[in-house]
């Protein structure tokens, strides 16, 4: 690692690409937007059961969206992006 005068290494620049960054919003985005799926279904009377919580929505699809927003994430810190 070659130093600069001043004993700094001459790449000081962020660790991640603004390519990075971006893909790291997105993939948070997408984890909220599924919780956002996941949520509701309650009832607002106690004595009555609501089934609405076991429908395809929050069994199947909001499982995963949260895991493509993990899988996003990944690739965000993992991957090496150059900018452009």
């Amino acid at each position: 690692m070659a130093l600069k005068q001043n004993n700094q290494p001459e790449n000081s620049g962020m660790a991640m690409s603004r390519k990075g960054i971006k893909m790291m919003i997105a993939g948070l985005l997408v984890m909220v937007a599924g919780f956002i799926l996941l949520s509701g279904g309650g009832s607002d009377d106690p004595n009555v059961f609501n089934y609405a919580m076991f429908d395809f929505r929050r069994l199947v699809a909001a499982p995963i969206v949260i895991i493509a927003g993990i899988v996003v994430e990944l690739l965000a810190i993992m991957g090496r992006f150059k900018d452009n």
